[in-house]
């Protein structure tokens, strides 16, 4: 499965898998940023991104702690 700037939720889910020890309020936009373009998976533009896109990865984290499983 390839991840791009637009797969917001995937990306959460496998940042939220690969850091399950970060506290998601501690972690900086820069932070998202970098541990999404070190997936493996990701395939995208990285001039692409933009804070709003950061930030919905961010919240769709946030969300998945308080929700998920």
């Amino acid at each position: 499965m390839s991840l791009n700037w637009e797969s917001t939720y995937a990306i959460a889910l496998e940042l939220r898998r690969q850091h399950p020890e970060i506290n998601i309020e501690e972690v900086s936009l820069q932070q998202i940023y970098q541990w999404t373009i070190q997936l493996s998976e990701f395939e995208d533009d990285l001039a692409l991104v933009n804070d709003d896109i950061l930030y919905a990865i961010y919240q769709d984290w946030f969300e998945e702690n308080i929700h998920g499983k």
